[in-house]
Order: structure tokens, then sequence, then C-alpha cells
């Protein structure tokens, strides 16, 4: 039986439909004037940023139509935007610290009704965090070291990458297992304004009194055991022991993969074997690579095309002259940098004292005759620019880092490319090679420096602690240990020695190619 309504209920139900049918004929156009799809992208509301954080803010809509008539104003001042896409771009916005209020706006098509309207309103810090940190030094490379800084103003702050705590006054404390030779810091405020710095991490070498070795010869028991057995008796503490040769040869079996792939992974000695069969007895141990001189890398990246790795002659062909073909790789490249990198770091982390570059220069010449793919600046700045890359890298597997360098090139820098200078303050080592049988007559006044091998040593060592001088970086020189024209036994050695000690220099380094060394030669007259 249907229901009748009432004079009353009718009323009621006409209000409902005329209240109904208001709300169906304005939802669309509320739902349009909320707001279109209008959105800000890239800037929140209420927050803190900087003015770089800004090129990033976008405007978009529901249609690509609407956005020809979006109005943005910064500050009640309009801001000329740009159309990219699908979206609104805007300048580069030059703000002052302070607060201030971001608005898109967009007319409603229905008269009468409110405007599609998006606001920002958020607060600018360009003032980046302040940084002030302690000097670190360091006695030993192999343990850890404490860095103490304050970051003012700052929320975050990473040490060698990794996050660290930050009081409320801005400091912070972070340990390093084991250091590099700078230890990088950055910094972040809220606004996202950053810092960064590095700290220098300075360490003094020990010092040492050793002889080279091949890494053939300690195979032979001849040739390592009076080696072993002079250090033993005291009169040496070091052994230095070639990672990598002349021939471009590494003398263990490397993992570093470009070795193994060019077959320059050799196995004449047991990597870790002679580090703990060595250190057992108190011995130190160095290891020689020869960085740039490299005929097995040479010729193996000439003919796989990757030529941008060779020293080339002005005519674009390997570089030979003495040294037989395919002789010196290019300093100046990338991959040839990492290679050397790669070995000495695995060698330090094997356990290595020190890694001691040979090498590690341009071939003699005239520089107009070479060709150094890739190289900006001079020669002499990218062979300090490699030593500083590698003792970072080094110091970080905890091992010292030295350079031996001709003796000429305390005055003569250009010649191969070796700055002592500027080579002092990226390593922790000169290793300088004066010996007396290579010098011309009358270098520094001696009229035949092989017959005078005090003073020739006494005064070319005064001449690199000129250039060392201020810097972190102590003189260990190379003795001359062989004979050529004028036999070198125990008073020529002596001789030698005292020159370097009246330069305050007690440290040595006896080269001998053939690996021959006599005990007599170090023994207390």
């Amino acid at each position: 039986m249907g229901r009748h309504h009432t004079r009353s209920e009718n009323s009621v139900l006409v209000l409902v439909v005329i209240v109904a049918t208001i709300a169906v004929a304005l939802a669309p156009v509320v739902v349009g004037s909320l707001p279109f799809g209008l959105a800000i992208q890239g800037l929140g509301d209420k927050v803190t940023t900087n003015a770089e954080s800004l090129r990033d803010i976008r405007v978009t809509a529901a249609r690509d139509s609407d956005l020809d008539r979006v109005a943005v104003t910064l500050d009640d001042q309009p801001v000329a935007t740009k159309r990219d896409g699908g979206r609104l771009v805007l300048p580069p916005l030059k703000i002052d610290d302070g607060q201030h209020t971001l608005v898109a706006r967009l007319p409603n098509e229905v008269p009468g009704l409110p405007d599609a309207e998006v606001t920002r309103t958020f607060s600018v810090d360009n003032t980046a965090p302040e940084l002030s940190f302690q000097p670190v030094e360091i006695n030993d490379p192999r343990k850890p070291v404490t860095l103490r800084g304050t970051a003012k103003g700052a929320d975050k702050v990473t040490v060698q990458g990794e996050e660290v705590k930050v009081n409320e006054f801005g400091n912070f404390t972070a340990t390093v297992p084991t250091p590099p030779a700078k230890i990088e810091i950055g910094a972040q405020d809220a606004a996202g304004n950053r810092a960064a710095g590095r700290v220098p991490v300075l360490a003094r070498h020990p010092g040492m009194r050793g002889v080279h070795m091949t890494a053939q010869a300690w195979t032979a028991p001849a040739l390592r055991d009076p080696v072993l057995q002079m250090a033993r008796d005291g009169l040496i503490d070091t052994i230095e022991l070639d990672i990598k040769d002349e021939s471009g040869e590494v003398g263990y079996a490397s993992q570093v993969p470009l070795a193994r792939e060019i077959g320059a992974s050799k196995n004449y000695y047991d990597l870790h074997g002679v580090v703990e069969q060595l250190h057992k007895e108190g011995i130190r141990v160095v290891g020689r690579l020869v960085a740039f001189r490299d005929p097995i890398l040479a010729r193996a990246s000439w003919e796989s095309g990757k030529r941008d790795r060779v020293v080339q002659s002005a005519d674009g062909q390997p570089w030979a002259s003495g040294y037989g073909e395919y002789a010196f790789t290019n300093f100046a490249n990338r991959e040839v940098r990492e290679y050397n990198i790669a070995l000495a770091a695995e060698a330090a982390r094997a356990g290595f004292d020190d890694v001691l570059y040979d090498y590690v220069r341009r071939p003699e010449g005239p520089i107009e005759q070479l060709r150094f793919p890739g190289l900006q600046g001079t020669p002499e700045d990218a062979v300090a620019d490699f030593l500083d890359e590698s003792r970072n890298a080094v110091r970080a597997e905890g091992a010292f880092v030295g350079a031996s360098v001709f003796g000429i090139a305390v005055n003569r820098p250009t010649q191969i490319g070796q700055d002592i200078a500027k080579m002092a303050r990226r390593v922790d080592y000169i290793a300088p090679m004066i010996y007396p049988s290579h010098w011309g007559a009358g270098e520094y006044g001696v009229a035949d420096p092989e017959s005078e091998p005090h003073d020739i040593t006494q005064r070319s060592l005064a001449a690199f602690a000129q250039q060392a001088a201020g810097t972190q970086a102590v003189i260990i020189p190379w003795i001359q240990a062989f004979s050529m024209k004028v036999h070198y036994g125990p008073e020529q050695i002596r001789a030698q020695l005292d020159g370097a000690r009246e330069n305050g220099m007690d440290s040595f380094l006896l080269w001998n190619a053939a690996c021959k060394y006599d005990a007599a030669d170090l023994a207390t007259p």
C-alpha cells in the first residue's frame, strides 16, 4: 500500500531536492577549483632551504592548457616562468636569507568562484656550515687515528663517507682505522648547504737502513741469505723488494685484474709469506714499484688499440730511445695511474711497510719530441699529482710512500718531469739516486765525482735538503754499492754515508743491480 506525503513533508522534500540540485550543480566547479590539479613540485611547505635547491621548483596542472593561464609570484612579485613540456619552470631565483612566500594561481573559468591557488611558505638559509678541525699527526700508519672537529650549524657530518654524531654545539669525533693521507670531511645543514674539508694526516717516516733485492734474486739463497744475515747482525733493518720491475713483471701472483690480463703477474715470491717472514725477524719491508717504465703494459696497450696509455714520439709511434720498444707508459693516462696505484695498495694491504716508486717520471729527451695523450699542464705537475693520489690510497692501507728521483732533478726538474719541491709535499720521503758515477765532471764543483764520493754526496744532498725544507718529507739517499770506472768497496761506501750524515741523514738504501752486498761495506771500521 503506497505512502502519501503530507504538505509539510512535501515542503521538506522540495527543499532537499533544491539543495541536492545546487550541490550537484556546484560539485564539478568546486572540485575544479580545488585546485584543477595545480601543484608546486620541488618545494615543501614551511621548510628551510637554500637558493641552490630552489632551482628544482616546477609547477604542474591537470591539463597542459591550463599552464598558460597560471601566474606565479614570489613575495607578491611576478615570476617569469617558462614552459618545459607539461610543466612550468622557474628561472634561477636570487633570494636573500629569511622567510618567503611562493604562490601559483590559476583563475577559475566559472565567474564568481574562487581561483585555484597553491602557496608555499618557506625560509631561505644560504649560509654553509663552518668547519674547523684539529691537525692529525701519526707515527704508525697502521694504527687508528682519532679526528676531532666542529661543524657549526651542521645537522649532518660525514668522515670518509661515514656519518658521525654531532652534538648540539656542532662538535664531532671520528676514529679512522687506517687513515689516508687526507681525511675527507663533509657537513650539511637543514637547508641543504654543504661544506667540505680535507684534513692532512701528517706522518714522519721513521727512517731505514736497507738494501735492494729483485724478485728473482730473493729466490736465490746465495743472494738472499747474506742480506738476511746483515739484518740479523744489525747492519741493516730494511729490505727493498721489487713489486713491479723495469721489465713490467710483478714479482708475485698479483690479483690486480689488469696485471693478470696482460700477463705481468708472476710468482717469483709469496707475497704474504715474505712479509710475514721478514716481520718476524723485525725487518721492515719496502716495495719497489717501477711506475711508468713498463714494456709489458705498454706493448699490451698498443697492440689492443689503447694507445693513449703509451708515451709516443712526435710522429705518433711508441717512444723507444735507448730503453727499447714500448718502453714507457703514459703518466697522464688514468688507467696507467690506476694500475700502479692498485699494485701499490695491494702490496700495502699485504703488509709492506712502504711503497717506493721508481721511474716516476717522463722519459729523458727534448719535450717537443714526446707526446703524452691527455696531459694537462706540465709533466712535473702530473707526476706530483700522481704521487699525491697514490699516497692517499696507500696510506689508507697502512704504508708510507716514497719516490726515487734522479740526482739532476734537484736543479733541472723539467729534464725528466721531477720537481723535487712539489714531490716533497706529496710523499713521505724522497730517495735521491746520487750515485757518484752518474754525475758529470764539475758538478757541484767536484772535478771527478766518481773519485770523490764524499764531496759529491754531501753537496748534492744539501741541495735536496733545501728543496724539501718546510715539508714532512725526509731524504733517504741511494748509496752506490757497485763499481764502474772506479772500484767501490767499504771506503767509498763509507765516504758516501759520511756525506749523508753531514746533512743530518742517517738513513740509506744500498743499490747493486746484481744484488750482491758485502757486510764489510757497512761494518764499523
